[in-house]
Formats: C-alpha cells, sequence, structure tokens
C-alpha cells in the first residue's frame, strides 16, 4: 500500500469522524469525490495497461467489477474515462481542480471514445465550459450534436447496433400482476411517449391518480382501444381480445360462487366481470360431468344500432370534466347489466377506461337525474341500494 493512499485513507476516517454535516458544503465535497474518480478511472486503465486482470483470468471489465466492487456497466465507465483522460488533458485537470463534476466529464470521454482519431475536433476549453454552463442531460444531447457532424458513419452504425437491442418482456407475478421491462430505439421510445401522454393527463378534477398510474392506465386503455377498432390482426380467426370464464352467480356476485377467471386461469373478481360485461361478446357454455355438451351463439351486450346511437347523443365521456372522445369509450350500464339492466339507452352511457373502472370497481356511484347524471364518490354514498324507474348504482 502506498504511502500516499494511506493518508488519504487516514484523513477520509479522520473527515468521517469529525466533520459535521450541518456545516460541510455539499458542492466543495462533493469536487472532492468526482476528482478522486478521476483518480480511480486512471489508477484501473493503468492497471488493465498492465495486464493485471490478465493474472486473474478475467476480462478488464470483470475485474474492476470485482475488484472495486461495483456492477459491469460502472467498471466500464471507469474504464473507458480512464483511458480517454490521458487524452483530453484538459478535461482531466478540470476534473481533479474541482472545475468540472465526474458526471460531466464522463459524457466528453465516452464522445472521445466514439470518435476516435477525430476527437481532434474536440476543444477542451469549449467543452469544460458547456460542462459548467448546462447540466448532464444537455451537455449529452451537445454529444450527439457534435458526433453527428464529426461521425456521421460511426453515428449511423451505432444506431443500428442500438436498434438490435430493442426488447419486451413481459413477465406475470405469483399474485397475478404483470411487469414490463423495455428497450426501445429513440423513434420508438419517442412514439410510445407520445402516445402514453396524450392519454395520461388527469381526466377531471376529481382524479387522484399519480402520473405513474396514469401511465400505467393510459398504455392498457391504448390496447383496448386498438382491440376494439378492429385493426389489430386476427389471431386464430378472430379478433384479438381478452376471454373470461364465469357462471351466472359469478357474474352476480353472490357469496360463495365459483371465482371468475380469465383465459389463463387467474381469478378475477366479479365486479371485474361485471365491467367487462357491459360491453363484452358474450356466449353460453352448457357442461355436464365436466364436459361441454353446447356453446350458445355470441351476443353483445350492447347492439351495434345502439352504440351508434349512444355516439350521436355524446361526443365524449359522461364523467364530468372528462373530455376522452366518444370513440375511445365503452357503453356503461347504469343499473349493471350482469343485475337484470336493461340494455335501452336510457340505461346506458359512455364512460372511458379509468371511469367505467372507478364506477365498477372504485366504489363511484353513478345516478340518473332527470334528462342527465351524477356522479357521487364513494364516501358520499348512501349506504343501502336504491331501486327505481331508471336508478341503480354500481358495485
Amino acid at each position: 500500500m502506498s504511502v500516499e493512499l494511506h493518508a488519504l485513507e487516514d484523513a477520509a476516517r479522520d473527515f468521517e469522524r469529525d466533520a459535521d454535516p450541518d456545516f460541510v458544503d455539499p458542492k466543495r465535497l462533493s469536487a472532492v469525490i468526482d476528482s478522486l474518480q478521476g483518480k480511480l478511472c486512471r489508477v484501473v486503465a493503468a492497471a488493465k495497461k498492465r495486464g493485471d486482470h490478465l493474472l486473474a483470468g478475467q476480462s478488464a471489465c470483470s475485474w474492476v467489477a470485482a475488484e472495486c466492487q461495483m456492477s459491469k456497466t460502472s467498471a466500464a465507465d471507469r474504464l473507458c474515462v480512464g483511458e480517454q483522460l490521458g487524452n483530453l488533458p484538459e478535461i482531466a485537470q478540470a476534473l481533479g481542480s474541482g472545475q468540472i463534476g465526474y458526471q460531466a466529464a464522463a459524457v466528453i470521454c465516452h464522445l472521445s471514445d466514439q470518435v476516435g482519431e477525430k476527437r481532434q475536433y474536440i476543444d477542451e476549453e469549449h467543452w469544460i465550459g458547456y460542462a459548467r454552463r448546462f447540466s448532464i442531460k444537455d451537455l449529452r444531447y451537445l454529444t450527439y450534436v457534435a458526433r453527428v457532424r464529426w461521425d456521421c458513419e460511426g453515428f449511423e452504425r451505432q444506431t443500428e447496433e442500438d436498434y438490435e437491442l430493442r426488447s419486451l418482456h413481459i413477465s406475470e407475478t405469483t399474485g397475478g400482476m404483470y411487469r414490463l421491462d423495455a428497450w426501445l430505439d429513440p423513434v420508438g421510445g419517442a412514439a410510445i411517449k407520445a402516445a402514453i401522454e396524450s392519454l395520461s393527463k388527469p381526466l377531471g378534477a376529481a382524479d387522484q391518480r399519480s402520473a405513474k398510474q396514469r401511465r400505467a392506465d393510459a398504455l392498457v386503455e391504448a390496447m383496448h382501444h386498438a382491440m376494439s377498432v378492429g385493426t389489430l390482426p386476427r389471431r386464430n380467426g378472430v379478433r384479438p381480445h381478452i376471454s373470461v370464464n364465469t357462471t351466472i352467480e359469478g357474474l352476480q356476485g353472490e357469496l360463495g360462487a365459483v371465482a371468475s377467471q380469465l383465459e389463463n386461469g387467474m381469478p378475477i373478481s366479479s365486479k371485474t366481470v361485471q365491467r367487462l360485461a357491459c360491453d363484452g361478446t358474450l356466449h353460453r357454455i352448457l357442461k355436464a360431468n365436466s364436459q361441454v355438451i353446447d356453446v350458445g351463439r355470441a351476443t353483445r351486450a350492447v347492439s351495434p344500432s345502439q352504440w351508434r346511437a349512444l355516439k350521436a347523443r355524446h361526443r365524449t365521456c359522461s364523467a364530468p370534466g372528462c373530455d376522452r372522445p366518444i370513440n375511445w369509450t365503452s357503453p356503461h350500464h347504469i343499473e349493471f347489466w350482469a343485475r337484470g339492466g336493461r340494455g335501452n339507452l336510457r340505461n346506458l352511457l359512455p364512460l372511458c377506461y379509468h371511469h367505467h373502472r372507478l364506477v365498477h370497481e372504485g366504489g363511484w356511484q353513478v345516478i340518473r337525474a332527470g334528462e342527465g347524471v351524477k356522479f357521487i364518490p364513494p364516501e358520499r354514498v348512501v349506504p343501502h341500494r336504491v331501486r327505481g324507474p331508471g336508478m341503480r348504482w354500481a358495485a
């Protein structure tokens, strides 16, 4: 162990023991840490040049990750920065003196690595100024612009290589929830983001969902809409759809009824089944001794003519303050279809995905009031159910 490193360790321990967090300047402390990060980069780059990783029978990246207890991604970053700091002496000096931070230096070093011999175009003084004036995000954008100008072929090649990394993984958890993991190219990601943002703004003053929840609902709503309009390719001769197996008792939510199931066997609540039944295609299946003996003709809960009439009467979702277009809504039975509600126009109104779910599974109540309707939040719902002309609330 070098004398200098021993002295640094002693100084670090003294600082950790004696420094009062209330009186430490975070900017100065961060500059010291970033300077040491720069030193670490040069140390591991020198170790790679000596071949220390070969003695351990590992790649340089794996060796640094193991020795420094960091991820391989972080190790590769340190190796790149350490190598390029040797090609960018002014950047190295600015990092060591605290003029710029480690992340900014790393962005510039990666640009140097990407453009190779064309790094001669990097005016280090200018880039130090950029690093001090701009955010890391803006600085990274400047490197993209610079690379397109200096190394167009390399940029195009990197773009194609990145495109090959695209992936989407959908996994089902033990609790029935789904998790999505995706890598998208810049154009594809921008398209998804634009579509999600257009559907994820709050729907009225009563929308209490978080931004993350609105984005999740927007993705699901977009998929439901794509399936509903019938433009997706057919599978096994039919449009993509959700299949639910239920019984009359399960549909009505009777106590002790067999749980309704999705096609993969995952149980779902009767409230969810009732929402799906509002605008679903249903057919009867008779069984005897677990064998199917009859399959009835499929019928829609709301006929095409009734749906056209709803579109003629409404322009948007019926929920207060919701501007979701009528083509992005589903017909809802004020008196639930699953509980005997009629399929006439007076008992129907269009609701978007979010408000339809609130009525069936969120405890909201819909009441016909004259020629209009009222939406009542759960805390104001009357405990007992009221049955009368044109009146029936949701579950």
